[in-house]
């Protein structure tokens, strides 16, 4: 049995049966619908139910409930990734293009090198089999697939013009099951599978608005890949990074953006700390507050965050009040809670 969806204002219409998420359905015919963390954590996959029911299953109403405020669920919001059909639905949720027509694969890799950036971050490089090479859009994500059937998503750091090795900047979270083996337990030549390319994060080719990229974090690493294949394929917008950390040590590969800016007239580069040193004599704070101090009309901009999801949420609350639009908000919000196997 299946149901009938039907999505708003494209009209675009693909079939659901109630074992499968909404998304996990569109996704797998070719409908490519906004998304993130698939975890029902950092809310890029909100639709509006129009018309129809759905079932949540098992998800935890405290989780849905931090991702949808109250007023989201009264006027009809979902969550795409964890929503399954009950009937057939009409839902208002926007199309994204498919990236270049790239299918995720399960692959085979090996740890090829481990080199820590800083205290609680790791850049770990994995090399594929001779034979095979990962097709991906600088800014995308991997999963990897652990036993039990458990998942543990990471952006790539690397741009696919430089893909002899899948670059990944893994920060060591207290608690975490797997960070903490890559920090404690993994080795170089250990093998892995992985499944990618994954996500919608990645720079627009098809625009010519200014760009600003937020990253928080180990969300450095998909910017970097983003804006070292912009440079690389000779994009000339205009582009400002600004990277929020708590310190300095937390820069972790901070000499890469300031040579950036070093070398080309249209990047600029903004560190923000919220825990600086009394020295510090950069801007402090929280980074959305630094971009609407530096932007007070952001109508003809795109904006890419990427980090934890409170940071990203914020980011784009703020940023909607100084005029961007929605629809040129995009974003990789990080979760940290593993996942199972769909």
């Amino acid at each position: 049995m299946t149901f009938k969806v039907r999505l708003q204002p494209s009209g675009m219409e693909f079939h659901a049966s109630p074992e499968e998420t909404v998304l996990d359905a569109a996704l797998r015919q070719g409908v490519v619908l906004p998304y993130g963390c698939r975890n029902g954590v950092c809310g890029s996959c909100k639709g509006r139910r129009i018309a129809g029911r759905i079932d949540y299953g098992r998800f935890d109403t405290a989780l849905l409930n931090t991702t949808l405020s109250e007023a989201e669920q009264q006027a009809g919001f979902m969550l795409l990734c964890q929503a399954h059909a009950a009937g057939d639905l009409v839902i208002e949720a926007r199309t994204v293009n498919a990236a270049c027509g790239i299918q995720p694969r399960i692959l085979p890799c090996r740890v090829a090198r481990l080199e820590r950036l800083s205290e609680d971050v790791m850049r770990v490089q994995l090399k594929l089999p001779a034979t095979e090479r990962l097709q991906f859009l600088a800014g995308q994500y991997i999963d990897f697939l652990l036993p039990e059937g458990r998942r543990r998503s990471f952006s790539i750091a690397n741009a696919p013009h430089a893909d002899e090795f899948i670059e990944l900047h893994i920060k060591h979270v207290e608690g975490g099951r797997f960070t903490g083996d890559v920090f404690s337990g993994l080795r170089e030549k250990a093998l892995l599978r992985l499944e990618g390319p994954l996500g919608n994060f990645y720079l627009r080719k098809d625009s010519t608005r200014p760009v600003i990229f937020i990253a928080g974090g180990t969300g450095f690493g998909p910017i970097k890949g983003m804006i070292e294949h912009a440079l690389a394929e000779g994009v000339t917008r205009p582009m400002h990074l600004y990277w929020s950390a708590r310190s300095e040590r937390d820069l972790y590969l901070d000499h890469l953006p300031r040579a950036w800016q070093a070398q080309h007239r249209h990047v600029r580069y903004t560190p923000v700390l919220s825990q600086p040193q009394a020295h510090w004599p950069g801007k402090t704070g929280y980074a959305a507050a630094a971009v609407m101090e530096d932007f007070p009309d952001l109508s003809g901009h795109e904006v890419y965050a990427s980090g934890p999801p409170a940071m990203v949420r914020d980011a784009q609350a703020s940023l909607l009040k100084q005029g961007l639009a929605l629809e040129n908000f995009y974003s990789d919000p990080f979760e940290f809670n593993e996942k199972p196997a769909p």
